[in-house]
């Protein structure tokens, strides 16, 4: 495994990670709906387990809202390293947006759905298209910036 790779994967991932959020944001502002309380409620799940102890109450609650983005930021740069393993050096754009979006999808909400922290089978209509559509930008951008970093090995240096 090429570890230029690795690192073209990581920064995709990181690109898609970015795009979720200005997406996820751009939503907050068009239906001037609150943050979600999920990531720090996932936070604060994943730290229990790990037996974390993040301070008193009122620095806790501060921790995790650092926390929660900076592990969804992870398992973005993280997806996106698993997709440079298993792609070629160049995927078809929308098998790769469907690889990627749909995998960092079922992560984040298979793991949110394992810690109790929500249960999809009561999302509504509008639950849903608030998750598909971050995770569809993630994973266009993520898409996109792999094959800008992976051009055909004749162009490389």
């Amino acid at each position: 495994m090429n570890g230029a790779k690795l690192v073209d994967g990581a920064i995709a991932g990181a690109v898609g990670s970015a795009a979720l959020n200005m997406v996820s944001y751009l939503d907050m502002v068009l239906r001037a709906r609150p943050a979600s309380s999920t990531p720090e409620e996932t936070a604060g799940r994943v730290a229990g387990l790990a037996h974390v102890d993040l301070g008193p109450e009122d620095r806790a609650a501060n921790r995790r809202s650092g926390l929660g983005p900076l592990l969804g930021y992870g398992m973005g740069i993280a997806a996106g390293a698993a997709f440079a393993l298993l792609a070629g050096r160049r995927t078809a754009g929308p098998v790769a947006v469907a690889l990627l979006g749909g995998s960092v999808m079922a992560m984040s909400d298979g793991s949110m759905t394992a810690l109790g922290v929500t249960d999809p089978r009561r999302w509504g209509r509008t639950d849903w298209l608030s998750d598909l559509v971050p995770h569809l930008a993630y994973g266009m951008a993520a898409a996109a910036t792999w094959n800008r970093l992976r051009p055909p090995s004749s162009r490389r240096c």
